[in-house]
């Protein structure tokens, strides 16, 4: 499908509303061969849903993982400025380049699943405005962090993971999250890379200070987005968003990737219908967005690093579905009798 060029948030607002649904055959076919493999009806739980999930949004039965894509979505923000992390902004070049040189944990989790890996810089030396005094970005910066997003993922891709790494990124989650659902700013701030004490209490305050300052133009998802996220986390909308075009499922990964998805939901609730969570992070507001979505998470081990880690964990888990689905005999070829 060709698409015009990404130029303002109205033109992703069109984009969203011709978004397809997933492939009925594909699923009808997968429906057809579960219940004749050799085992009780529903047995194998979430990972029978998983094999009709993947067919759907591939398009294809059987579906496959042969092909998966990691990408790792960096940015700069500018609330940093505010105190809110423990870790100066410079650590976003160098973890940058340690993911370029092979050195993180999410390298070697690409490796173990044999993933392709890549990584995106959204502008990384130009920090978003500091959101406490003034909107993160304006139409056009965040326009423009959504089409470089969508540039990522490539026709023909089984399956896309989505991480990110952004100095300041859960303080701008939280405030995503606080300006979508409401309740008290606490409830969506957490340690982060690690704040406690009077630096959380600070960062609960930026929060609800910068909420309240931006709420008169918080007219949906996009302008929550623009007035909060990070190019990263722009990009992490834009990726959803080529994703679904070119029917390929998505694992998101923690906090950050879910409150960057979760601008989606809130302009289209069935925006997320080809992506799954592969954890919930221990990021307090994690959880609690995940309700708010309506999402299971594939595990829970207790993760917060972040960089799609826990999406490239759950590739295994999609290969073990497919791998049950496509190999299984049925109880015809084992010849094994069938309940009457």
């Amino acid at each position: 499908m060709e698409q015009k060029p990404i130029t303002s948030l109205e033109a992703i607002r069109d984009l969203i509303q011709s978004f397809p649904g997933p492939d009925d055959d594909a699923i009808a076919a997968t429906r057809a061969r579960e219940p004749n493999l050799t085992k009780p009806q529903g047995s194998l739980g979430r990972l029978e849903e998983l094999v009709e999930w993947l067919a759907g949004w591939q398009g294809n039965h059987p579906p496959k993982i042969s092909l998966p894509r990691v990408i790792v979505f960096a940015g700069s923000h500018g609330v940093t400025a505010q105190g809110v992390s423990a870790f100066p902004s410079e650590v976003n070049a160098q973890m940058v380049a340690n993911f370029q040189s092979g050195g993180a944990a999410i390298n070697q989790l690409c490796k173990v699943q044999d993933a392709e890996m890549n990584v995106m810089e959204a502008a990384l030396e130009i920090p978003t405005r500091d959101f406490s005094k003034e909107p993160a970005m304006d139409d056009a910066d965040c326009a423009e962090a959504v089409a470089f997003g969508m540039s990522g993922p490539d026709v023909g891709l089984d399956v896309l993971c989505i991480g990110e790494m952004g100095i300041g990124n859960t303080t701008a989650s939280a405030a995503i999250c606080h300006a979508l659902y409401g309740g008290e700013a606490a409830d969506w701030v957490g340690p982060g890379t690690g704040v406690e004490g009077d630096a959380l209490t600070n960062k609960i305050r930026v929060v609800k200070e910068s909420v309240i300052l931006h709420k008169a133009v918080l007219t949906d998802g996009l302008e929550i987005l623009r007035c909060f996220g990070g190019r990263e986390m722009a990009a992490i909308c834009g990726a959803i968003i080529s994703a679904r075009l070119s029917r390929i499922p998505v694992l998101l990964d923690g906090y950050v990737t879910c409150a960057a998805a979760a601008v989606l939901h809130a302009m289209d609730e069935h925006a997320l219908d080809h992506c799954v969570v592969a954890h919930v992070s221990a990021e307090p507001g994690h959880r609690r967005l995940l309700e708010k979505l309506g999402k299971i998470p594939l595990f829970d081990f207790g993760m917060r690093l972040g960089e799609g880690s826990g999406a490239a964990l759950a590739i295994g888990i999609l290969r073990s579905a497919v791998a049950c689905h496509t190999g299984m005999a049925t109880f015809e070829e084992a010849a094994v009798s069938n309940k009457d």
